[in-house]
C-alpha cells in the first residue's frame, strides 16, 4: 500500500487546488507563423459535448498557442454531421462528458457521443479529415471510449502515475518519449526531448498506430468507483508499457490521441501560499508548446 499512499500524495498536490484558473499572464514563446494569407487551416474545437476544456474557457492558452501558428479556430457547438465537420481541417475534442456525468464524475460513467455522430468522425477522418482526441483520467475516458475504440484505441477509466516520481515527464533518453518524426518539426529549432504531463490516463494502441509517450518506467493505473477517493480496497494495476499519446494514418485521414489535457493549457492557483502553476506555464514544461504545435503539424501534413 506504499504505492497507494505515495499517488495520494501526488493526486493531492495536482488537484486540491479548488481556485484553479487560467494564467492571464500566459503568452505563447512562439513568434513565427507556419500559416500566413489565405488558406490557412481551420481548427475545429469541439464545445457542443459538455466538454471540461475550451477555446473560450480552460483551454485559451492552447488556442493562444494555436493562433501564433497562425490556425483559424472556430468552436463547434453541435452534434456532429457531415455537414457540421465539412469546413474543418482539424477537430479537436476535448474531455467531452456526457450530461449524466456533468455534476457527478463518479461510476457509472457515459458516453458522450451518439453511435451516428461516432460513425460520422470516423467517416470523415477515412476521407482525408485530421482528429486530435485528448480523454484525460476518469470520468473522460469513458465518455470518449466509443470513439476511440472506432479507431482501435482501448482506454481505461482510471488515473495513472509513475511510481515514485511527483513531477511526470516524457523524454527521448529513455524512450517514454518514444522517436517520431513529430518530434523533430520542420526545422531543428523544433525539436523536442522532454515534456510534462500532469497525470491522466493510459491506453493501448492497435498495431497500426504509433506511440508517442509511453509509461516506459513502473506506473500504476488506479480505478476508483468515486472520483478522487481512494482507499486501500481501491482497484489497481499496472500501466507499465501502456501509452498516453500516439498517432494513426488511416486511408486519407490523421488521428492523434492523447490521454492527458492539462500538459496543453496553462493555469494557476492564486490562492495558494505559493503561485502553483499547471501546463505549458509550469516548470520543466517548456517544449510543451513546441509539442503542441509540431503534433498540429503532422495533422496537417506538414510534417
Amino acid at each position: 500500500m506504499k504505492i497507494l499512499a505515495f499517488l495520494l500524495v501526488i493526486v493531492t498536490s495536482l488537484y486540491a487546488h479548488s481556485e484553479q484558473v487560467v494564467d492571464p499572464g500566459y503568452l505563447p514563446a512562439n513568434a513565427e507563423a507556419t500559416y500566413t494569407g489565405k488558406n490557412r487551416p481551420v481548427v475545429l474545437v469541439d464545445a457542443a459535448h459538455h466538454n471540461f476544456h475550451t477555446l473560450s474557457g480552460r483551454y485559451k492558452p492552447f488556442a493562444a498557442v494555436l493562433e501564433s501558428d497562425g490556425y483559424v479556430l472556430k468552436t463547434n457547438r453541435l452534434k456532429f454531421t457531415e455537414e457540421s465537420l465539412k469546413e474543418a481541417d482539424v477537430l479537436v475534442i476535448v474531455n467531452a462528458l456526457n450530461e449524466k456525468n456533468l455534476n457527478n464524475w463518479d461510476l457509472p460513467n457515459y458516453s458522450a457521443f451518439t453511435r451516428e455522430e461516432i460513425e460520422v468522425v470516423y467517416q470523415w477522418v477515412k476521407t482525408g479529415g485530421s482528429l486530435f482526441l485528448i480523454a484525460d483520467h476518469l470520468p473522460w475516458p469513458k465518455a470518449s471510449e466509443e470513439l476511440a475504440e472506432i479507431f482501435g484505441f482501448h482506454f481505461h477509466n482510471s488515473y495513472v502515475e509513475v511510481i515514485g516520481h511527483s513531477e511526470q515527464y516524457f523524454e527521448q533518453n529513455d524512450r517514454s518519449l518514444v522517436p517520431h518524426i513529430i518530434l523533430n518539426g520542420i526545422k531543428p529549432s523544433h525539436k523536442v526531448d522532454s515534456v510534462r504531463g500532469f497525470m491522466g490516463q493510459g491506453f493501448l494502441i492497435p498495431p497500426n498506430a504509433r506511440p508517442l509517450m509511453t509509461f516506459t518506467k513502473p506506473a500504476i493505473a488506479l480505478m476508483p468507483d468515486k472520483s478522487f477517493q481512494f482507499n486501500e480496497s481501491t482497484p489497481e494495476i499496472s500501466a507499465t508499457g501502456w501509452h498516453q499519446a500516439a498517432t494513426l494514418e488511416m486511408d486519407q485521414g490523421r488521428v492523434v490521441v492523447f490521454g492527458e489535457a492539462g500538459m496543453f493549457t496553462a493555469q494557476i492557483d492564486s490562492d495558494a501560499d505559493e503561485v502553483w502553476k499547471m501546463g505549458l506555464n509550469a516548470d520543466g514544461a517548456k517544449q510543451n508548446e513546441r509539442f503542441l504545435l509540431n503534433v498540429m503539424l503532422w495533422l496537417c501534413r506538414k510534417i
